[in-house]
């Protein structure tokens, strides 16, 4: 159904959209989607860091204790 859309069908949509919520509404809600989206990714960025520093701490420094003695 959604198939044969086109350019035509989502610029009649678009200002249908305008119309019905006016220019101040989708200029907030599209700032709080971009606000949203930024929250997002430094949640993925801040996740994957997370990891990062797990792995980090896993991988330590594992020589017995004798060998850390002679050097």
């Amino acid at each position: 159904m959604l198939n044969n859309i086109g350019l035509p069908g989502l610029l009649l949509i678009a200002v249908v959209v305008l119309v019905l919520f006016g220019r101040g509404k989708i200029s907030n809600l599209m700032g709080e989607v971009g606000k949203g989206i930024t929250a997002f990714k430094k949640g993925v960025s801040d996740g994957s860091n997370e990891l990062e520093n797990e792995k980090a701490d896993g991988a330590r420094d594992v020589t017995p204790e004798e060998e850390k003695d002679k050097v």
